[in-house]
């Protein structure tokens, strides 16, 4: 049984092969509707607890993560875990660091890396991705 996002959901990038997965700032509550099954989270500092499974890298407002090898994994689990599960991926605001980590899973899903961060803020949100490192990095990922 799957457990996936309704494509209307607020903050639900589709992705080319179809997968559905949320990006949203934790600064603003909790959507309603239903929960997460697994989220990323792109803080600087370790989020709060939630109830549901969830993983942490560590990446400062505006900057890059601080470990590339970490996050090339988790985004890889994410973006598999998305086929069947509802992702979340999400940040303070819900547009850098959020967007950076969209635009990576466009790349994993087939979107070429120049135009991966396009691709996200045509689809999730205009603002996404808001350095030119942030940019530099999608267009390095692999």
């Amino acid at each position: 049984m799957t457990a996936i996002w309704e494509p209307t959901t607020a903050g639900v990038l589709r992705l080319p092969s179809g997968r559905l997965i949320r990006g949203r700032g934790l600064r603003r509550p909790l959507p309603k509707g239903p929960r997460p099954t697994f989220a990323l989270y792109l803080l600087g500092h370790q989020p709060p607890p939630v109830v549901w499974e969830s993983r942490w890298l560590r990446w400062p407002d505006f900057w890059l993560p601080s470990d590339r090898a970490a996050t090339a994994d988790a985004l890889r689990e994410a973006w598999a875990r998305a086929e069947t599960e509802r992702v979340e991926i999400a940040c303070a605001g819900g547009h850098g660091r959020t967007g950076t980590a969209l635009a990576c899973l466009a790349v994993l899903d087939g979107v070429p890396s120049q135009h991966a961060v396009a691709y996200v803020r045509e689809h999730y949100a205009p603002r996404a991705v808001e350095t030119p490192w942030q940019r530099h990095y999608v267009s390095r990922f692999q």
